[in-house]
């Protein structure tokens, strides 16, 4: 049995398939200033797939590792990442592959932030455009139901930029008393 294209007379399903991306609602007209790689890999919508390579460090503390398990974080590893985003105008599903280990997370606009939720971990971020880049700033946290401090957080930081015409990005959380968590950057071909 095959699905059935969606029927885009119909004004509530034109509305949605003309509805802006994501990133476009979070960032309002900030969105036209982020470089094109940027602007291609946030600007479409449906099921896209992306291969580049990665450098992935882990914190070697048990409660590094404990939160780092909580989040489902990639191990230490360097090679090959692929990532599968599935979106629409209202939410993203990004699925990062690091040699087996999959760190998926659901991404949605909420009260002028991105939010993202990371295996028990729920995030708003801020996002500012700064040069064409993309950088992530922690604003609220949710762990396992709970609000915590944000200036908990202060160490945790996400840039996107486009460099040499590819995509790069570069994530790092780290957290008091814990210490690193994880740090990981690399590129992805994205056309």
């Amino acid at each position: 049995m095959s699905a059935c294209p969606a029927d885009t007379s119909h004004p509530a399903v034109a509305a949605t398939a003309a509805a802006p991306g994501l990133y476009r609602q979070v960032l309002g007209p900030r969105y036209d200033l982020l470089s094109a790689r940027l602007r291609a890999l946030h600007g479409r919508q449906g099921l896209r797939a992306y291969r580049g390579e990665v450098v992935a460090e882990r914190g070697r503390s048990w409660l590094s590792r404990l939160c780092a398990w909580a989040a489902r974080l990639p191990p230490a590893y360097a090679g090959a990442i692929e990532v599968e985003i599935a979106g629409d105008a209202a939410s993203e599903r990004w699925t990062r592959r690091f040699a087996g280990h999959a760190m998926p997370s659901r991404l949605w606009a909420q009260d002028g932030l991105l939010c993202e939720r990371l295996g028990r971990v729920h995030f708003g971020f801020a996002l500012d455009v700064e040069d064409g880049a993309l950088a992530w700033r922690v604003e609220r946290v949710r762990a396992l139901g709970l609000a915590l401090p944000a200036r908990w957080f202060s160490g945790v930081r996400a840039t996107e930029s486009e460099q040499d015409g590819r995509y790069r990005f570069d994530v790092r959380a780290a957290l008091p008393l814990a210490g690193l968590l994880v740090h990981y950057r690399g590129w992805l071909d994205v056309d």
